[in-house]
């Protein structure tokens, strides 16, 4: 009997919670989608989606009511590209990172849903500062492609991918160059030459004798050269921005979203005739390489300022485990209103682009990001105005279910913050 009281025990803690009615109320609401806060909204979550957010919004009967009075509320952070869930220690340590396959026969079609551990340390430290769902993306190794990257969740529960295969993911900037041989001019010719396998694929399953690509990465391009799977592109100069958008004249069906893009600023009006949306990195502010001498902070206000549509990512900045720092970087372009000469952003637009505009620019905008009526039921309650550093999240829901705070961090925090000192080592009690 013990032992099964025990099993029934294991299998409810294993159970995900089921997303309740809950009505958020008089709290300072932002809704992520670059609008001002409302000051004493109220946000409705049911079954697991937002009903409504506003001012004199109807509370549905028998909701669990959430007072928020001296409080913020906005959607989840969303992280704009990472590498979230595939690495636990370091990206150098052997046996915890899955974001690349140095070794492998495999590129293009390298997936990484299965390798996403929803159960992660980085997880839940990042949950517990409100971000609620990540654009996950894999590392090159031995092709300029890397594989597919997914859109996942944070939730505490093992089913963490929220669309599998969203797409795929190349390096044609300084990496790029290296990886396919030491120049640019190669990285391009390997780029056109993969896409020609993959429509030589789609038209006709005999394939030729002269291919570089093996039967399954080059399927894996087929819904890149259709439009049917996004195509991420890791450029940073300003020349290689112009080359990716001159791919995507020469390949139209390409949904093409470019990542990085330290010096968009000098080509915005390009990027912005050109259509093609962007996830930059937002406090690229040195010349850290050859590809980025012409790093502003003022990049993204100016980009956006061209008619650019922009969210924030944070490519190559420790993107497997602080995406916490999304908030820090959004508040900094705030401040750069306030710096003479300098180029920033509303408080509004800044929100917006960690949360309702990664989702928009890889096609989820209308699922995720906002607290617009039908979207998934992600929201934060915080301290204070979530783009103060001092402020924390205090409570966190996911797809409507009420979300763990507790981390690896929380626990070594609680444990010792009031240990008695006759507990300690003898070396720590002197």
């Amino acid at each position: 009997m013990k032992r099964l009281l025990i099993a029934a025990a294991l299998l409810a803690s294993a159970t995900p919670l089921a997303a309740q009615t809950i009505a958020i109320t008089g709290g300072t609401v932002a809704l992520g989608d670059g609008s001002n806060p409302i000051v004493g909204a109220t946000v409705v979550i049911q079954n697991g989606k937002i009903l409504a957010a506003g001012v004199g919004v109807p509370i549905p009967r028998g909701a669990e009511i959430v007072d928020a009075r001296g409080k913020w509320v906005t959607p989840g952070i969303v992280g704009g590209f990472s590498r979230l869930g595939l690495s636990e220690v370091d990206l150098s340590a052997d046996g915890t990172t899955d974001d690349r396959a140095p070794s492998g026969p495999f590129s293009a079609a390298i997936d990484v849903a299965p390798a996403v551990n929803p159960m992660g340390s980085t997880i839940s430290v990042n949950r517990a500062d409100g971000v609620t769902r990540a654009i996950v993306a894999p590392n090159t190794a031995r092709s300029i492609f890397a594989g597919q990257g997914a859109v996942i969740d944070l939730g505490a529960d093992r089913d963490a991918i929220t669309a599998a295969r969203k797409f795929q993911f190349v390096e044609l900037g300084e990496s790029g160059a290296e990886t396919a041989g030491g120049s640019r001019a190669s990285a391009h010719l390997m780029f056109r030459n993969a896409l020609r396998e993959a429509g030589e694929l789609g038209r006709n399953a005999q394939r030729p004798d002269d291919v570089m690509l093996t039967r399954f990465d080059a399927a894996a391009l087929v819904p890149v050269l259709q439009g049917r799977q996004y195509l991420l592109v890791h450029v940073e100069q300003a020349n290689d921005i112009l080359q990716a958008i001159a791919l995507k004249r020469d390949f139209p069906a390409l949904k093409m979203v470019l990542v990085g893009v330290t010096e968009g600023w000098t080509v915005a009006d390009r990027i912005a005739a050109s259509g093609i949306p962007v996830i930059a990195s937002a406090v690229n502010d040195l010349p850290a390489s050859f590809e980025q001498l012409a790093a502003t902070q003022s990049n993204i206000g100016r980009m956006r300022n061209a008619g650019v549509k922009v969210a924030i990512g944070m490519i190559d900045d420790n993107d497997s485990r602080y995406l916490f720092n999304q908030r820090q970087y959004a508040a900094n372009l705030v401040a750069l209103g306030k710096v003479p000469g300098a180029t920033g952003v509303s408080w509004g637009d800044a929100l917006a682009m960690i949360t309702s505009k990664p989702a928009e620019v890889i096609g989820m905008g209308d699922q995720i990001g906002s607290l617009v009526r039908g979207r998934q039921g992600d929201v934060v309650i915080w301290s204070g105005d979530p783009l103060e550093v001092g402020s924390e999240a205090q409570m966190v829901w996911i797809d409507g279910v009420s979300q763990p705070l507790e981390s690896r961090q929380t626990k070594l925090r609680d444990r010792y913050k009031t240990l008695d000192r006759q507990a300690l080592p003898e070396a720590y009690r002197r």
